[in-house]
């Protein structure tokens, strides 16, 4: 793959399941050492937009290459998180057992794990603060922690990309902070991440970019657009009721006023 070829490439992509559409007509490219964020309300694409670069879903129309190459053709060059609520956390394994399916991602699933993928796996633990907790299982773990949890694993598989779905969703906001400067770190490495959040207000805090989904995509700019009133209108519809500096207050789903900070 050319140095100049982007990571992401979408043309007209559309998905969905059964007869139900999920994205429509989505084009964008993702370049190196971005930080990019997906935001949406529940139900815009986000999760399968993330499921479709990963290979986990064929796409009904349109096209995708990652690292120059069909969705899911390079698994050990892409990190992908789902949702917590994708996840068995009663499946009876540790923590560090979670963490080190990366590096059998990395080193193939017939290969026995050696000395440095271990590791690589604590150090992964001690990036995201879970090395204290690493023999507990991983039912036994908060949100926040099973977050943690999970990208470590993806730190540990040392990918090109990392696709991630919701990944601060239950932290505190200075977790969030941590977490996210070490996805910063990454992208200052020449990693590239596209992350889906609800957090609109540290889009512009944390991402370089931001792409507004609502099945169709909306708009893709700087990550300041977070902050656009037409934007948000046009992405959240009537849920949007105010917009400030700094701050973006909405209705949710279940039209509960939620205030971004």
């Amino acid at each position: 793959m050319s140095t100049n070829a982007p990571v992401v490439a979408a043309a007209a992509l559309g998905a969905g399941y059964g007869s139900r559409a999920a994205l429509d007509n989505v084009s964008f490219e993702l370049q190196p050492s971005e930080l990019v964020a997906i935001v949406g309300p529940n139900g815009a694409g986000k999760s399968t937009l993330l499921k479709v670069l990963a290979g986990l879903l064929d796409p009904w129309s349109g096209s995708a290459t990652v690292l120059g190459r069909p969705p899911g053709a390079q698994p050990l060059r892409v990190a992908y998180l789902p949702q917590a609520e994708a996840v068995d956390w009663s499946f009876p394994v540790s923590v560090r057992d979670v963490v080190l399916m990366g590096r059998y991602r990395r080193a193939g699933w017939l290969r026995s794990l050696g000395r440095t993928d271990r590791a690589a796996a604590d150090r992964a633990l001690e990036l995201v603060g879970m090395g204290a907790l690493a023999n507990r299982q991983v039912g036994e773990l908060s949100g926040g922690q099973q977050r943690r949890t999970f990208l470590a694993r993806a730190f540990a598989q040392e990918p090109d990309l990392y696709l991630l779905d919701e990944p601060v969703t239950g932290v505190d906001p200075a977790t969030e902070d941590e977490l996210m400067a070490l996805l910063n770190a990454e992208r200052e490495r020449g990693k590239s991440v596209l992350a889906s959040t609800h957090d609109l207000a540290g889009v512009a805090e944390h991402f370089t970019r931001l792409l507004s989904l609502n099945v169709a995509l909306i708009a893709d700019g700087p990550a300041s657009l977070v902050r656009d009133p037409e934007v948000l209108r046009a992405t959240y519809g009537g849920h949007l009721i105010n917009v400030e500096a700094g701050s973006v207050v909405l209705l949710d789903d279940a039209h509960h006023q939620r205030a971004t900070r």
